[in-house]
Order: structure tokens, then sequence, then C-alpha cells
């Protein structure tokens, strides 16, 4: 599903981020990618949507070498992933049910499937109760939520999420975690980055660790 061989990331200035780090994640796998501040996990999984473009080495995604894609192209990579950013990017003048929608906005459904997924989504994270409310009435596991729902209402075959948890208690950030594992159990592939020792205890089931760019473990 998800390969990188030698692959580099070097910024201006000659920082490497990443130094020819390799590794495959198969199709339905829950893998986390550990490692301190500064590691290179949010570079890393920057280049899988091609957000970020590497400087050596190849990034597949389903057999496609993403960092070789035109700009045209990269909106078809995208639906098939359901990205979970640390900055969620939600739009706090539209209610919880707009902010899920936005997605879909953009394909081709009819307006009453397009809403049905929306709710749907809303649902599998616990969040349908709350669809007319505003994002800012939210407390920061339920923005958490809403951000999931939102990456997964175009139905992806991958969900990558950068250090999700962060910034949410031991109770919330479990939680984030159950819908992450809930997801995998239905065949969805995930990829986590996290520095949260405790919770790569509980859910790991595979664990890539970054240090200083270079992939350790």
């Amino acid at each position: 599903m998800i390969s990188f061989s030698g692959v580099v990331k070097r910024y201006p200035g000659g920082q490497e981020a990443l130094q020819g780090v390799s590794f495959s994640i198969e199709q339905g796998e829950f893998a986390f990618i550990a490692g301190h501040s500064g590691a290179g996990k949010s570079t890393l999984l920057k280049l899988i949507p091609a957000i970020e473009r590497p400087s050596g080495g190849a990034v597949l995604v389903n057999g496609q070498n993403v960092g070789a894609l035109k700009r045209a192209a990269l909106p078809y990579l995208r639906r098939n992933l359901g990205l979970v950013f640390q900055d969620q990017k939600l739009l706090y003048d539209r209610s919880v049910y707009d902010n899920v929608m936005l997605p879909l906005a953009f394909g081709e459904l009819g307006s009453r499937e397009a809403a049905r997924r929306a709710r749907a989504a809303l649902e599998k994270v616990g969040l349908l109760a709350r669809e007319k409310a505003n994002p800012i009435q939210l407390s920061g596991g339920e923005q958490q939520r809403l951000a999931i729902a939102r990456a997964v209402v175009n139905r992806p075959s991958v969900l990558i999420a950068d250090e999700p948890t962060a910034n949410l208690d031991a109770e919330s950030a479990a939680a984030i975690l159950d819908i992450f594992a809930a997801f995998n159990q239905v065949g969805v592939t995930v990829l986590v980055a996290t520095h949260d020792e405790a919770l790569i205890g509980r859910f790991a089931k595979r664990v890539l660790r970054l240090a200083k760019g270079a992939l350790v473990q």
C-alpha cells in the first residue's frame, strides 16, 4: 500500500529531515511512527500525500510514485487518503455538519448521498448529535473527532494521522485511538505518528521508530 525506498528529505540550508528511510506498509496494517520531537515523523507523513516531495529515493502509494506526480494528479491521489494533521484547519464559521460536507463538495455524489455519508461519518465518531454546533463549542477531543470524520467521509483506503492526541488528556487520547482501531478493523490502513509511548504500548501492532531522520527500529 505504501513503500519508502531510500527516501531522503533535505531542506534549504542542508538540513536533512529524513536520511535513507526504507519500509513498506501492507494493506490493512495499523502502524505507528514513533520518535522524539524533530525526528522526522511529520515530514515522513507529508511525503505520502505529496504535501512534501522527497529530495531522493521514492515514495510509492498503491504503486504510484507520488513524488513524480504532476500537480493536477494530486487531488486524485488524496481522495484515497484520509489526513488528520496537528493543525486541524476546521472552519469555525461553519457548523460541524458543514465541515464534514466540505470534502464532498468537490466530488460527484448527489446531495442526498453526500448528506448521508456526512452523517454516517459523524455517527462513527460519536458527533451526530452535535451536527448543528459550531466547532468552537466542541471540546478538544470532540474537535479532533470532527477532524477524523472529515478525513474519512470520502471512505479512504488509508488513514494518516500526525500526533492526533498531542493536546488531549489520556482518556480522550485513548478514545481517538479506539476510533482508528475501529476503522482498521474494517480494512482501512492506518498510519499514526506519535511520541506517546503509553498509547503505542496499548495499541501498537507495528512500530517504525525514527531518530534524527533515520529509521532505527
